[in-house]
C-alpha cells in the first residue's frame, strides 16, 4: 500500500506539472468539456423546469373538471384530420341545459362562450387608460367552480346577474395590473368599458400559473355573464368554408361529491350521444377533455421534445470531446513521462485495485457526462500512448 500511495502522489504531481507547463492546451481541454456538459445540463434543467410548471398550470384547472368541445387538441394528437372534424355539429347552449337536467352525476354546468374556438377580443378602458386586446368570455355563475382560478378581490357574479343580463365583469389579472394596480386603485365597484359597453367591476382574478415562468397570455381575459355576451356580441356561427361553420363555445362540468370522474364522463357521453342522434357503432362527434387527458398528451409531447433536445445538446458535448481527443493526441509524443514509465514497468494494473467509496446518489449529472467524455474521447490517445516504444518517446524530449 505504501508503494501504491507513492505512485498516486507521483501521478498527481506529474499531472499538475503537465497542466502548468501547457496552460493553453489545458484550458482548451477544459473548455471543450465545460461547453458540452453545460449545454446538456442547462437544456435538461430548462426542459424539466418548463415541464413542472406546465404540469402545475394544468393541475390548477381542477382534477375533476370535465370539458366538452366540438373538437380539441386531443383529436389532432390522435391523427384526426381537420376536414373530418369540421363535419361535427356545433355545441349549443341547449346541450349544456340538457346536461344540467338529465345527468344525475353532475353538480355544476358552465357555458363558456368565446372559448374552444376563435376568441372574441376587445380592449378594456378605464379613464384615459386602455389595455391591449383581451379575450372576452361569456359564462354562467359556475365559471369559478370549473376553472378553480382564485379570486384576488371582490366576488364572481351570481345567478341573478346572469339571468337579468347585467353588465358586470370579473377582470383577469392582466387588465387589473394595467389599469388599477399601478395607482393603487381598488377596482371593485368601478366602471370600465369592454369595447364600447360599460361594465361594473365586481371581482378580480389572481394570477394563474405560467409554463416556464413565461407570460403566455394566461391572464389576458375578462369574464362577463353569457347572457350579456349574447346581447352584446351575439352568438353567430363563424363560417370556415362553404359547408362548415364554427361556434366558439365549450361546456365545463364538475361532478358531484363522491362521484368518480369515470362515472360522470359515462353519464355525459350518454346524454350527448342521444342529443346528437348517434348510433351504437358510431364514434363520438365531440371531445371530452380532462386534466388526465391533458397530462397524458403532454407526456407524449415532452418525452419526444426531451429526447430531441438532449440529442441536439449532445452534439456540443461531442465537439468538446473531439477537441479533448485531438489535444491529448498531440501531447502523446511530447511526454517523456510515458516513455520512462513504460521503461521501468509502470503498468496500468498497478492501480486496478485502488479502493474508493462513493455513494451512488453522489453522482450528479455533470459528473456522469464528465466521465463519459473522459472515457470515450480519452481512450484513443491513452491507447496510442501505451503502445509507444520507450526509446521513441524519449526521442521527443
Amino acid at each position: 500500500m505504501a508503494i501504491r500511495g507513492t505512485l498516486v502522489k507521483e501521478v498527481v504531481a506529474m499531472a499538475f506539472d503537465t497542466v502548468r507547463s501547457n496552460k493553453m492546451r489545458s484550458a482548451l481541454t477544459v473548455l471543450g468539456v465545460v461547453i458540452g456538459i453545460t449545454s446538456i445540463v442547462g437544456m435538461t434543467a430548462m426542459i424539466r423546469g418548463f415541464d413542472e410548471s406546465l404540469r402545475a398550470m394544468i393541475r390548477a384547472i381542477g382534477p375533476d373538471t370535465i370539458f366538452i368541445q366540438r373538437f380539441g387538441i386531443t383529436s389532432f394528437a390522435g391523427g384526426a384530420e381537420f376536414k373530418e372534424l369540421i363535419k361535427r355539429p356545433n355545441l349549443s347552449i341547449s346541450d349544456a341545459r340538457a346536461l344540467e337536467e338529465q345527468t344525475a352525476t353532475i353538480q355544476f354546468v358552465d357555458i363558456e362562450l368565446g372559448a374552444g374556438g376563435p376568441p372574441t377580443q376587445r380592449r378594456v378602458f378605464y379613464g384615459t387608460q386602455k389595455t391591449k386586446n383581451l379575450v372576452v368570455f361569456g359564462t354562467t355563475e359556475n365559471f369559478a367552480e370549473g376553472t378553480r382560478i382564485p379570486i384576488l378581490g371582490g366576488r364572481f357574479f351570481n345567478g341573478t346577474e346572469v339571468q337579468y343580463r347585467k353588465n358586470v365583469v370579473v377582470l383577469g389579472n392582466t387588465p387589473y395590473q394595467l389599469l388599477f394596480a399601478p395607482n393603487g386603485i381598488d377596482p371593485i365597484g368601478k366602471f370600465v368599458r369592454v369595447g364600447s359597453e360599460r361594465f361594473e367591476v365586481v371581482g378580480v382574478f389572481d394570477k394563474r400559473p405560467a409554463a416556464g415562468g413565461f407570460n403566455l397570455g394566461q391572464d389576458d381575459f375578462v369574464v362577463i355573464p353569457y347572457t350579456a355576451y349574447q346581447r352584446i356580441f351575439g352568438l353567430k356561427p363563424i363560417r370556415i368554408n362553404r359547408s362548415a361553420t364554427f361556434l366558439p363555445i365549450q361546456i365545463a362540468l364538475v361532478p358531484r361529491d363522491g362521484v368518480s370522474q369515470a362515472e360522470a364522463i359515462a353519464d355525459v357521453e350518454r346524454v350527448m350521444r342521444i342529443r346528437h342522434g348517434l348510433k351504437l357503432d358510431q364514434p363520438d362527434d365531440f371531445d371530452i377533455l380532462t386534466q388526465d387527458a391533458f397530462l397524458k398528451l403532454w407526456d407524449r409531447i415532452s418525452q419526444g421534445t426531451f429526447l430531441a433536445l438532449v440529442v441536439i445538446s449532445s452534439i456540443a458535448l461531442m465537439v468538446g470531446g473531439i477537441g479533448v481527443m485531438a489535444i491529448m493526441s498531440i501531447s502523446v509524443t511530447e511526454r517523456i513521462g510515458i516513455g520512462l514509465g513504460a521503461g521501468i514497468g509502470w503498468l496500468v494494473h498497478a492501480f486496478t485495485g485502488f479502493p474508493i467509496s462513493l455513494p451512488w446518489w453522489s453522482f450528479a449529472i455533470g459528473l456522469g457526462f464528465s466521465a463519459s467524455v473522459g472515457l470515450f474521447f480519452g481512450m484513443y490517445p491513452a491507447f496510442k500512448a501505451s503502445r509507444l516504444d520507450p526509446i521513441e518517446a524519449l526521442r521527443y524530449e
